[in-house]
């Protein structure tokens, strides 16, 4: 019974609240389709404007990877993951969730299909997506939207977060799961 409540409700959420918005801009007197107009058109601006930035990082993440040092910092960290529980199939995961949330979710999704989404490694794949963030993706799109030009302390304390979470989140799949 619970369990049709809550699906009832995460059908509605966001209807309901979209309907709540449209509702409050229209009795307060908002032209409610004139500044999504305007919204979606700043909006299309700012796209355009970042794709140089996109298409920059995409090309450093594919160089990255094709040259090799992505295989060699796997081949560096994979002994001493192993040592705290970290199966060798989520090694990869750790060193491109930070660079690209896409290339992180295809990895997980192959993992998932080798593996099982129920499998260790795939409740520490998942952890990991929850608990960490895609950092150099953030600092080179969204900080150059707003004109950001120096980010070196913006980039250490992400790193550090992404790094709590990589530990967190092999520290609570173990305990929970074990493996």
């Amino acid at each position: 019974m619970l369990e049709v409540i809550f699906s009832q409700i995460s059908r509605w959420a966001i209807p309901f609240f979209v309907l709540l918005i449209v509702g409050v801009g229209f009795i307060r007197g908002v032209k409610v389709f004139e500044v999504f107009a305007e919204g979606a058109q700043e909006g299309f601006w700012l796209a355009v404007k970042l794709i140089p930035y996109i298409v920059g990082l995409f090309v450093a993440i594919g160089l990255f990877r094709d040259s090799g040092a992505l295989d060699l910092c796997i081949g560096i960290l994979q002994p001493f993951l192993s040592l705290v529980g970290v199966p060798g199939e989520v090694v990869p995961l750790f060193m491109v969730r930070p660079l690209s949330g896409m290339a992180a979710m295809a990895m997980t999704v192959e993992l998932f299909h080798r593996l099982g989404p129920d499998s260790f490694a795939g409740r520490l794949a998942s952890t990991i997506h929850g608990s960490t963030d895609t950092t150099l993706y953030i600092l080179s799109v969204y900080f150059a939207s707003v004109g950001i030009k120096r980010f070196r302390y913006a980039l250490t304390v992400g790193l550090i977060g992404d790094v709590a979470g990589f530990v967190a989140s092999v520290f609570i799949v173990n305990r929970m799961f074990g493996s």
